[in-house]
């Protein structure tokens, strides 16, 4: 291996031990190794531009955007009491709730971190209060939250089809089936749990009239997906024109329609949008950067060389690369691993005939667990930060939601139908 190679990797571990917010880390490594490679230091900052001079990466304010204007606005609670009416009267209905929530939250806002703080924000008090623990009322929030960036659109899968230069359409077709798959699960959880504990009470069963009215009271919600996922599945519009469509329905249904948000509201879904957006594209401009000094050295084919001895069986590499990324998922942000970890595994897969959709979200997935395994769990923050409870205490109940999270991770990778079933033939 080429010592601007090591000089990066090591630079970069011993930065991220010192605390240094993660861009500043892998920034600093790229230059270290662009000091002792002799290369021109142009070559950080041209790397840097290129990442975000993307056409397809746009998508990733936009639906931010569209996002914000939703949670600030009426549509997580139209979804809630639509979620009520179809699963409150069953065992565990308020845990049901809150992952059928999440579910339909997921399909507008494309973000876990904000699936819980929108959706948890209200469930928690509300399932405390009716008769669930407060640590797993907030175990069952913060890990519906994944849901976000399973279920299309999803920012995470966004970057991944940059990175990897495949269909950012077709990403989000095959993420249906694993994120629908995923909540039933945890559906099916629940149900046993709260029938075992005897957690929670009764909810009356909704009629058939009042379900319909939840639906139509929903039904700007529900609008967003159906508009959105149908145009770029109908191949009527592409990934980043759906966010501006998701972004701009959004803004006036909110605004006009409902009139939940004003010009101060405005003013905050702007300024929120313009810290996740930065936030976010502060990571993929170094991380890239870094990216493609590896790829000079040519350490992808260093990695596959490791890898060759396994490359003849795809479920064992498969089964390699999960567990690498469920342990860089603790420690690394979604981002970083995405645009890090894209071109070195790619090869390798290539080559065992893996397909690139179907491993983005089997990458997806398991970076997703990294939102509920400390120390970079956000999801584990903004679920503490909801209930109050410490990090140790959430972190604990967490603990069964894992067990089931990282067994559909297994099956999503080794049954790719799943995934992949309803992708177009290319």
């Amino acid at each position: 291996m080429e010592l601007p190679v090591i000089v990066s990797a090591v630079s970069l571990v011993l930065f991220l031990a010192m605390s240094l917010p993660i861009c500043v880390a892998m920034g600093l490594s790229v230059a270290l190794a662009l000091f002792v490679g002799d290369l021109p230091p142009e070559f950080m900052m041209q790397k840097m531009y290129m990442a975000l001079d993307s056409f397809p990466l746009l998508a990733v304010p936009l639906f931010i955007l569209s996002g914000e204007i939703m949670q600030k606005g009426t549509m997580a609670n139209a979804l809630l009491s639509f979620s009520r009416s179809l699963v409150g009267h069953i065992h565990g209905g308020m845990a049901h709730i809150s992952v059928l929530t999440s579910l339909f939250y997921g399909a507008l806002c494309g973000s876990a971190p904000a699936t819980v703080a929108a959706v948890g924000g209200i469930m928690i008090p509300a399932m405390e209060k009716d008769n669930y623990p407060l640590r797993y009322a907030t175990a069952v929030n913060t890990t519906a939250g994944c849901l976000g960036v399973l279920i299309p659109p999803s920012v995470p899968l966004i970057i991944y089809g940059t990175q990897a230069n495949i269909s950012i359409s077709d990403l989000f077709i095959a993420g249906v089936g694993p994120g629908i798959f995923v909540g039933g699960l945890l559906i099916v959880m629940g149900y046993i749990v709260c029938r075992w504990k005897h957690y929670g009470n009764m909810q009356p069963k909704a009629s058939a009239k009042e379900r319909l009215r939840m639906l139509a009271k929903s039904g700007h919600a529900l609008v967003v997906p159906v508009v959105v996922l149908g145009g770029i599945y109908g191949g009527v519009v592409t990934p980043t024109e759906a966010g501006a469509i998701a972004a701009i329905y959004a803004l006036i249904v909110e605004v006009f329609l409902t009139k939940a948000i004003g010009l101060k509201g405005i003013y905050e879904v702007l300024w929120s949008t313009f810290i996740s957006t930065a936030t976010i594209f502060i990571i993929v401009a170094p991380a890239t950067a870094l990216g493609q000094l590896l790829l000079i050295y040519n350490t992808p084919d260093v990695v596959s060389n490791m890898l060759s001895g396994i490359i003849g069986n795809k479920y064992l590499l498969l089964s390699a690369i999960i567990i690498i990324l469920l342990i860089t998922g603790t420690f690394l942000d979604t981002i970083s691993n995405i645009v890090l970890l894209t071109p070195l595994f790619m090869p390798a897969l290539t080559q065992a005939g893996v397909d690139p959709v179907h491993f983005g979200v089997i990458m997806i997935t398991a970076l997703a667990i990294g939102f509920l395994t400390p120390p970079v769990g956000v999801n584990l923050f903004v679920g503490c930060g909801i209930s109050k409870l410490s990090i140790e205490e959430l972190s604990a109940s967490i603990l069964p939601f894992l067990a089931v999270l990282i067994g559909a991770l297994f099956v999503i990778a080794f049954v790719p139908e799943l995934s992949i079933g309803l992708v177009p033939v290319r």
